[in-house]
């Protein structure tokens, strides 16, 4: 690398996205230059540098070499004067003579790097990007829980917009206001049973195509019904208390 050639710190930040022009605008008003973009699904990664502030080498070496003078002056005083003079005494210091000539004392010149705020304190943990049973009690909770109430509706309003993803099955898909390619889907949780409830509410996908629900997998049939068992990964919307419905968004749909 050339002499010259300038260093640089860098350091990263996480915004929420949509909100990533802001952040920028921030870091950048502070003298940092943004380098990389890393979008994630929830939270993209910004990547920022700036110059490292220069160490004034040269000024260092004049202020070392007048202090070895000043020494080698002491020496040569001290050789010659000798300690039986009455009265000999050191010479003055550079606070002795600014308060002789009514000055304030120079003071040493500080140089102190900024670190960025993002290293001084920790970012607290994000929240998995994809909330799941075994990773999220209060997810069990639910779908093990009553199909609304209070407990259903403070999920929905906690996590409106968080992605969760379980196994149900399509308890029932109808047309959704007269179209032929647009349904209302019903999905229970666990395995399909027509006597039996494995508990939680009834979610809904609500004005959805087929091709909204992001079939994947090796198994995905020509056509899908009731009774048919999914793996679904679907973002929350919210929870209508009347009917009863919790409706969510589809990310992704696998067969079981």
């Amino acid at each position: 690398m050339p002499r010259d050639a300038p260093r640089y710190q860098e350091m990263t930040v996480k915004s929420i996205r949509g909100l990533e022009a802001r952040s920028v605008a921030k870091w950048e008003s502070a003298g940092w230059e943004l380098i990389e973009q890393r979008p994630g699904r929830l939270q993209t990664e910004l990547q920022f540098r700036r110059p490292k502030p220069k160490t004034p080498w040269r000024a260092i070496a004049i202020g070392g070499g007048a202090l070895v003078l000043l020494f080698v002056i002491l020496g040569v005083s001290g050789a010659f004067g000798g300690d039986d003079e009455p009265g000999a005494s050191a010479p003055p210091t550079a606070s002795a003579e600014a308060e002789a000539r009514d000055e304030p004392a120079p003071t040493p010149t500080q140089y102190e790097e900024e670190a960025p705020s993002s290293a001084s304190a920790p970012e607290p943990a994000a929240p998995p990007a994809v909330l799941t049973v075994e990773n999220s009690p209060e997810l069990a909770a639910l779908l093990a829980g009553p199909t609304d109430g209070e407990s259903v509706a403070a999920f929905a309003a906690a996590n409106r917009g968080q992605v969760i993803e379980f196994d149900g099955a399509i308890g029932a898909m109808n047309t959704h206001d007269g179209y032929s390619t647009r349904y209302d889907i019903l999905i229970s949780y666990g395995d399909y049973s027509e006597t039996q409830s494995f508990g939680g509410p009834n979610f809904q996908l609500r004005d959805v195509n087929v091709s909204d629900l992001n079939l994947t997998g090796s198994n995905v049939p020509d056509t899908i019904g009731v009774g048919d068992e999914v793996r679904i990964r679907a973002e929350v919307l919210e929870f209508e208390p009347d009917p009863g419905l919790f409706l969510l968004d589809p990310v992704e749909t696998q067969f079981r």
